[in-house]
């Protein structure tokens, strides 16, 4: 019985997977931008409206919708303020600009306050399991409202710019994350202690 309850209590320190510490390092630098040109990117999708181009697979003609189906859209409404709407389109939606939001107000906090709240994890073997997870439910989500998704988006009279906009800021996005994960694999080198002269005459300089 004492073995039954010590495994429960160890499975229990184990989720959440995922732990938040305040430390003097930000150790996300890269959220912080891509949250703000991801809401430049929505805010644009909101006023100019939806691109007039269709990027959907094949499978998606037959059928098959993928977890990123309807984000578009779901983006553009929640923008708009539609909760409901963003939320039949495609849950991820909401989570992708809540999620900006967010990472906005961390951005400010650790500017201000000098100390940054780091996201952690601590359980890799759960937070894959959980992602995996959510992941499947996404998809059968997306699934189910498959007769939705597969009509296509309104145009706007302006798409033909806002496609000439957001073509440029997701090449931005791309750049801009992959600089970040380069310099965030530099590691700083140690500091070179300072060179005393007395140093090599005790140590071995030439003798006279």
């Amino acid at each position: 019985m004492s073995d039954l309850v010590e495994t429960a209590r160890v499975r229990g320190r184990r989720w959440p997977p995922f732990r938040m510490v305040w430390e003097e390092r930000d150790r996300h630098r890269w959220a912080g931008p891509l949250a703000a040109v991801g809401l430049v990117s929505g805010g644009l999708l909101a006023v100019l409206g939806l691109p007039p181009v269709d990027l959907h697979g094949p499978l998606h003609y037959a059928g098959v919708m993928d977890p990123l189906c309807g984000a578009t859209r779901g983006v553009h409404a929640a923008m708009l303020g539609d909760i409901g709407e963003a939320w039949r389109y495609n849950p991820l939606s909401l989570v992708l600009v809540l999620g900006a939001v967010g990472a906005l107000l961390r951005e400010a906090i650790g500017r201000l306050r000098g100390r940054w709240p780091n996201l952690r994890v601590t359980y890799r073997r759960a937070a894959v399991a959980a992602g995996v997870a959510l992941l499947a439910a996404l998809e059968a989500n997306q699934q189910a409202h498959a007769d939705l998704l597969r009509s296509g988006p309104g145009t706007a009279p302006s798409a033909w710019l806002l496609l000439s906009i957001t073509l440029p800021l997701a090449a931005a996005v791309v750049l801009l994350t992959l600089l970040l994960i380069r310099r965030a694999g530099r590691r700083p080198h140690p500091p070179t202690p300072p060179f005393h002269a007395g140093a090599r005459s005790r140590t071995g300089g030439p003798r006279g």
